[in-house]
């Protein structure tokens, strides 16, 4: 059974590792070699992860490689970007569909590409859209989403909170929207990069980590705001921050305002964060919106305590109430100061509690559970 992986990006975003690891999970555990998956390869932004793509199949649309050459960055830029790799890849694409005529397509990203060859023409692969983050459903997308549902076979959603919340819009029949969550958790590797060592300064020094891409989503503005009032109090602690992003010279200049030049480091990015994770204090989240959020999830396996804004998308149903960890409201610093002073004087066994919860809860983001689960979509 071939299965094709659509999913061009522009950055590196938590989408990329919830491809490979989905493709991983079926090499994996489909022991009878019923499913064959491959990854498609627009203009050449697979080609920049060959050290993580080399156990997979890659079917190329391009003959010469462009992705160093699109704009990144900015809003305008990534559109204008989208666009170039829509226009070129509009024919390749339905030419490979026809060629090689997989039962299956998975769309990821940039996913009005195959919604429109699928409407346009009749192919008789099957096209499964998947809601890789929390959807911006303004008029325009509801209107085209419903125009073009009856040529999705399924929709797959990897939260119960964006589940509910197409059902309720009533965009696509219900009878086609599933949860698969997301393949994040590979046991054997998180258990070996944790022990890496950190660099001398940070062995033995206390501190709070905060992780993503520098940019208005991920907020790290409140975060840098909450830990001037939490090292008032604790002036030992330390706050890691590691990513990129467009944001990195504001936060700098945030960081030299209030004096924590030396207290706050944006530390770049990381090819391994389950060191600093397994020996930070705590991870704190936050982000306006995350759907589901696969840092939370990992930090949770690992026995770290979580802090997420509740904004009622992923990081609210990963916690569940607070019984994970601890959620305070959305775009409020002074109610993560609150919640965080709170935290640091509880009762070592309700801390306890929660770590074994949400350990237990991050069993359904394992590699072989999400194999499981795509199984049943994909017969």
């Amino acid at each position: 059974m071939k299965i094709f992986y659509w999913s061009p990006f522009l950055s590196n975003i938590a989408t990329i590792d919830a491809v490979l690891n989905s493709i991983k999970s079926l090499n994996s555990y489909d022991k009878n070699n019923n499913f064959d998956p491959s990854l498609i390869d627009a203009v050449g932004e697979w080609a920049q992860k060959k050290s993580k793509t080399q156990e997979i199949q890659i079917k190329k649309l391009y003959k010469k490689e462009i992705y160093q050459l699109l704009p990144k960055g900015s809003f305008l830029r990534s559109r204008f970007s989208q666009t170039i790799i829509f226009l070129l890849s509009f024919f390749r694409l339905r030419k490979l569909i026809i060629k090689e005529s997989p039962e299956y397509l998975i769309a990821h990203l940039i996913v009005s590409l195959p919604l429109l060859l699928f409407t346009t023409f009749n192919f008789k692969t099957k096209l499964i859209l998947r809601i890789s983050g929390t959807p911006k459903l303004n008029f325009i997308r509801k209107f085209f989403w419903r125009l073009f549902s009856k040529k999705i076979y399924k929709i797959t959603c990897p939260t119960h909170s964006t589940y509910n919340r197409l059902k309720e819009l009533k965009i696509f029949p219900e009878e086609k929207l599933n949860i698969l969550y997301d393949p994040i958790i590979s046991v054997r590797e998180i258990n070996k990069k944790k022990l890496e060592k950190l660099d001398n300064k940070l062995r033995k020094q206390e501190f709070i980590l905060g992780i993503g891409r520098l940019t208005k989503q991920k907020n790290f503005k409140l975060l840098i705001n909450a830990f001037a009032e939490i090292s008032t109090k604790l002036p030992k602690l330390e706050l890691i921050i590691i990513g990129e992003g467009e944001e990195k010279n504001k936060l700098q200049r945030l960081i030299s305002e209030l004096g924590l030049d030396n207290k706050v480091h944006l530390v770049g990015y990381k090819n391994n964060v389950f060191n600093y994770l397994y020996n930070a204090k705590c991870f704190i989240s936050s982000s306006l919106y995350e759907d589901p959020g696969f840092v939370l999830i990992e930090a949770g396996f690992l026995n770290k305590i979580v802090f997420a804004a509740d904004s009622k998308t992923g990081p609210s149903e990963i916690l569940n109430f607070s019984k994970r960890g601890f959620l305070y409201k959305n775009n409020n610093y002074k109610d993560l100061v609150r919640i965080f002073f709170n935290f640091n004087e509880l009762d070592p066994l309700e801390l306890k509690n929660k770590k074994i919860y949400f350990k237990k809860y991050s069993k359904n983001f394992t590699f072989f559970s999400h194999y499981k689960f795509l199984k049943k979509i994909l017969s």
